[in-house]
């Protein structure tokens, strides 16, 4: 299985490279955000590379970094997100954008990468969204709530805060989120943090 590749890029093209590494010319698919971080033809760069072994194919996909690779993984292991879908989604958003968009639920900026359907942009936030926070965003950078939510709207960052601040109380982060959103739902666009995890709390208190 090849994990990294070191060498020099030969040819791009929309979807992918070849990659020169001592003389041998590796077929690449990747992001036009990987693309655009490489050197220009033929300079010498590196790719973090997912090797996909398919009955009929050895299919090598670089990422320019560890955390947009990551990313890859996770969203592959998403029903109904193939490794087009998943790098159209990382050709889309930056790994800190993905993260935004799953964090505030923004299914609008999801469904800009091709292939991205309101059904499937649907699925991301519910199967992804309380997995964020684990994920790296990017050099010297994670996607914990804080971090993230600091970078939010005002709306969208008092959700991320009151989530965080449920968690802090010890509730788990899947409980308190469905309980913040369904919150925000109730109170509408622009509701402050207070309110938020005041009606949650009343959301989680056992009855």
């Amino acid at each position: 299985m090849i994990g990294k590749l070191r060498g020099t890029l030969d040819t791009p093209f929309e979807g992918g490279c070849i990659f020169d590494v001592n003389g041998v010319g590796y077929l690449v698919a990747c992001s036009s955000r990987t693309l655009a971080a490489l050197p220009q033809a033929p300079g010498l760069g590196s790719l973090w590379v997912e090797t996909v072994v398919r009955e009929d194919a050895i299919i090598l996909y670089g990422f320019a970094e560890a955390a947009e690779r990551d990313w890859f993984r996770m969203l592959t292991a998403i029903q109904g997100v193939g490794p087009k879908v998943a790098l159209a989604l990382l050709s889309t958003l930056s790994p800190a954008d993905l993260a935004r968009a799953l964090m505030a639920g923004d299914k609008g900026a999801l469904s800009r990468a091709p292939g991205v359907g309101a059904k499937l942009a649907i699925r991301l936030v519910s199967e992804l969204r309380d997995k964020v926070g684990a994920m790296p965003t990017g050099p010297g950078l994670t996607a914990g709530t804080e971090t993230v939510a600091s970078q939010l709207p005002p709306a969208e960052k008092a959700v991320a805060e009151a989530i965080s601040a449920l968690t802090n109380l010890g509730w788990k982060r899947p409980e308190a989120s469905s309980a913040v959103v369904r919150v925000a739902e109730r109170l509408g666009e622009g509701a402050a943090l207070e309110p938020l995890i005041r009606e949650a709390l009343k959301e989680l208190a056992p009855r």
